[in-house]
């Protein structure tokens, strides 16, 4: 490799010009581009990073979003992804920044080429710390040259694989740029060329092994005459048909046993200056990987892991979109959206999707959606997908839903019922008001707040004035909110509530359809209806113990 090998950065960013986007209203044009020249990060513009959570958001079990971030990095437990899931973002920029990024790798051809520097990149890795340990010198540093090797090439690859191709982000544009400038600089071209010369020595040692009993005497090799040719000629006329072969195969393993060491040692005494360069070269070139490039391998498999999770329930025809991500409006909407966990664990578990999706919307003065109707409904799970929907958008993903405006919220908290711990002295109402506490002292005008079916403990009419209480408070802050409850009166509570039921089948009221609609509450259980698909109608008690 040599600078004539490297295209300019400038002619790179324009064969990867900006091509408008569609279908989507989150990538705003209006949107100050990031200059190439200040490429620091694929996941935040510009040089600012938020400090990252260690720990997942209080939010995460009750949403089931735990769940989807494990299955996401069960199998890049190296990269430690964990802390860009659990950390939302606060920018719509850099919320916009991700979507442009994870636009552009819908196309195939191009995450493939992010797929292929990604393996490059583990293969650097294993030559640097192997999964067999490297005991001699010479071996180590054989398997540090080839990770300098695989670098180089990986890289080089990189960046002509993404200059052939058109893309729109401002992520992937500064990288381009950013690899045109590094692949050029005199560091990597000194270190491509010191590769290559070493390489060339390497390959140009020669060596033959005479072993007579326990002995095996190491010299240059000398060219002499094949024997097994002048056999072969012999023999030919013999020769009927295809013949087992029985050459020696040498295994690739990198292991090294003590016999095969001391064969090294004087094949380095037959070539000295080959050597002493090899060593010379891993320490010079130690510190060979650039941080940027570090950086990049490590954040780039963010948008990986989330598109190789998402793709069975893509190619199953379920719809995901980029969402709008709002601040100035709390007008908020989805079409056809579901639950990620509960979709991807029936794509996975038993290759069926019976996913039933949903619709909710918010506008003008409304801010809260109070979903009731009966049991096993889908209450639960429509109240975790506005959840999960809004979370996902705030971290720059694609949502499960065919089409969304969503607002960036500072806190998302949730109110689920628990159960009792016996070691708790606390009674499970009193947990509940004092969980209740805590949200409404941290919420502010821009949190969105799940609250899913507490104060079942308590008498209805106690239920209904302790969630009006926190219902006027919720309607106070102006925030956004999704009450799953039993009690109807909370859907009488104003112009910013909306009534929302889950229904059932019209001919078969035991039947749920898990469609959750806009509409009045009717006060209906439809316990009855289940009593008697299980035959524990008092009809049909009273039957079974008749004498």
């Amino acid at each position: 490799m040599t600078p004539d090998d490297i295209r300019p950065p400038e002619e790179w960013i324009m064969s990867s010009a900006m091509q408008p986007l569609s279908g989507t209203a989150a990538l705003d044009p209006h949107v100050a581009d990031t200059p190439p020249g200040d490429f620091h990060s694929i996941l935040f513009p510009g040089a600012r990073r938020p400090t990252l959570a260690s720990a997942p958001p209080p939010c995460f079990r009750d949403l089931n979003l735990d769940q989807v971030v494990d299955a996401i990095t069960a199998d890049r437990h190296e990269y430690d992804l964990e802390p860009f899931f659990y950390t939302h973002l606060d920018d719509l920029d850099a919320i916009v920044y991700r979507q442009e990024v994870m636009h552009d790798l819908l196309d195939p051809g191009l995450l493939a080429d992010l797929q292929a520097f990604a393996a490059g990149m583990r293969a650097v890795r294993r030559h640097l710390v192997p999964e067999e340990k490297l005991y001699y010198a010479r071996q180590q540093q054989r398997s540090f040259v080839e990770a300098v090797r695989v670098y180089c090439d990986t890289l080089t690859q990189l960046a002509r694989a993404l200059a052939a191709r058109p893309f729109a982000s401002r992520g992937l544009r500064g990288l381009l740029a950013y690899l045109g400038r590094y692949l050029a600089a005199e560091r990597f071209v000194g270190l491509a060329g010191d590769t290559r010369h070493l390489l060339d020595g390497l390959g140009a040692v020669t060596y033959s092994m005479l072993i007579r009993d326990n002995q095996v005497r190491v010299q240059r090799y000398e060219p002499t005459e094949d024997i097994s040719e002048a056999i072969d000629r012999t023999f030919a006329k013999f020769r009927q048909g295809d013949v087992r072969d029985y050459h020696a195969r040498f295994n690739e393993w990198p292991g090294m046993n003590h016999v095969e060491a001391a064969v090294l040692d004087r094949v380095a005494q037959l070539y000295p200056e080959v050597f002493a360069e090899q060593a010379g070269f891993c320490e010079k070139h130690a510190d060979f990987i650039d941080a940027t490039v570090q950086d990049f391998d490590r954040e780039v498999q963010f948008y990986l892991a989330y598109l190789a999770y998402i793709q069975p329930l893509v190619d199953a025809g379920m719809p995901f979109c980029f969402p709008g991500v709002r601040t100035d409006s709390k007008a908020v909407f989805a079409r056809n959206a579901f639950d990620l966990a509960l979709a991807s664990r029936l794509v996975r578990n038993s290759n069926r999707l019976e996913v039933v999706c949903n619709d909710f919307e918010l506008a003008g003065r409304e801010r809260i959606l109070v979903v009731s109707g009966p049991n096993q409904g889908g209450k639960t799970t429509f109240a975790r997908l506005v959840g999960q929907l809004h979370y996902l958008a705030c971290i720059g993903c694609r949502v499960p839903a065919e089409a969304a405006e969503l607002f960036l919220f500072d806190r998302l908290y949730t109110l689920f019922e628990k159960q009792e711990r016996p070691g708790d002295l606390r009674g499970k109402l009193q947990d509940d008001l004092l969980r209740a506490r805590g949200i409404l002292e941290g919420a502010s005008g821009r949190s969105l707040i799940l609250i899913n079916e507490i104060f079942s403990s308590t008498t209805a009419s106690d239920a209904a004035f302790l969630g009006q209480k926190i219902l006027a408070r919720i309607i106070a802050l102006d925030a956004l909110c999704v009450c799953v409850t039993f009690i109807h009166e909370l859907t009488q509570m104003g112009q910013s509530i909306v009534s929302m039921m889950s229904c059932v089948d019209p001919d078969d009221p035991s039947r749920r359809t898990f469609k959750v609609l806009r509409k009045p509450a009717d006060r209906l259980s439809y316990a009855l209806s289940i009593a008697r698909k299980h035959r524990l109608a008092y009809d049909s008690v009273k039957e079974r113990i008749r004498p």
